[in-house]
């Protein structure tokens, strides 16, 4: 709890003082904020004891197994590569690719069929397996986690040093499918261009997370992560400008933003620029065009702005 009091102090700084600073400033002070959450989260350790019911049960895990009255049920069971263990009275019991709930609602309707009137069963994780996912994109460390009991989405982006200035608006999850082998080996990750292919086709296997509000500490947005996910963290769109500005070059944009923001983030326009010779570079339908342009009129991924010199 006094983790997240301390993000909202600083984030509620970083917003107060941003007006003042300027649209580019803003993101360099709501940043630092967020690197403080993240470190301050990357040394908190997952605790076996916090077990979330949406945690899948895999090979090697070692299942304790409570079945009340039933000293001789009662004990510890090791989940074998094939995602089975073996259990008094029943033999063979999946778990793999169950959450713990799953596994009890196994068991007791199981052992209601013939063994035990209302059996009262309880299911833990008291030894959890060495678990991985990759976390991919602009973050500063990309690439595998070994990970034991539960991860939560700002925890991976911790432990993967934080995201990159260069990070656009949200942070996609993707996530095996559900037919996918508890055990085996590891499918290489997802690359952009299959994420793309993924969200084109509606995959539901896609969970698109808003970066700004999991910054601001939405606890909705930091989803426990499974053994398997790729963490994906898309860069941002960006537009070059050039021409008579103080400082041209590629620079990130934020939707619904203006040529005059474009031109704020390069340093505004030269003595010998105008305003009113503004040329935007354009790619429609694949063929590049050339639009005249006004400070208020929005900008798009990819964009050239072109200031061009005054008459006289």
């Amino acid at each position: 709890m006094y983790l997240f009091v301390s993000f909202f102090d600083l984030t509620s700084f970083a917003h107060r003082i941003a007006p003042f600073r300027g649209l580019a400033q803003r993101r360099q002070y709501a940043a630092p904020a967020f690197v403080v959450l993240l470190g301050l989260m990357a040394v908190v350790p997952a605790s076996g004891a916090d077990q979330p019911a949406e945690y899948i049960v895999g090979p090697n895990d070692v299942l304790a197994i409570k079945v009340i009255d039933e000293a001789q049920l009662t004990g510890s069971y090791i989940v074998r590569v094939d995602g089975t263990f073996t259990f008094p009275l029943l033999g063979r019991v999946k778990a793999g690719g169950l959450t713990l709930q799953a596994v009890e609602s196994e068991l007791r309707d199981r052992l209601a069929k013939g063994f035990l009137k209302d059996p009262q069963v309880g299911v833990s994780v008291e030894t959890f397996r060495s678990q991985q996912l990759y976390v991919m994109g602009e973050v500063r460390q990309p690439g595998i986690l070994q990970f034991t009991g539960s991860m939560t989405v700002i925890e991976a982006l911790a432990r993967a040093g934080s995201v990159t200035d260069r990070a656009g608006t949200e942070v996609v999850v993707v996530r095996p499918p559900a037919d996918a082998p508890a055990a085996g080996p590891a499918a290489p990750p997802p690359d952009a261009a299959a994420i793309q292919s993924m969200q084109n086709a509606g995959d539901a296997n896609l969970t698109h997370l808003d970066l700004s509000r999991l910054q601001a500490g939405a606890l909705s947005l930091n989803i426990p992560l499974h053994a398997g996910d790729t963490v994906f963290v898309p860069r941002a769109e960006t537009v070059f400008v050039t021409g008579q500005v103080a400082s041209g070059g590629e620079f990130v944009i934020r939707p619904g933003m203006t040529v005059r923001q474009a031109l704020a983030l390069a340093g505004g326009v030269t003595e010998r620029g105008s305003t009113r010779r503004i040329q935007i570079i354009r790619k429609v339908k694949g063929v590049e065009t050339k639009i005249g342009a006004t400070l208020r009129d929005p900008v798009n991924p990819g964009d050239t702005i072109v200031v061009r010199d005054r008459f006289f």
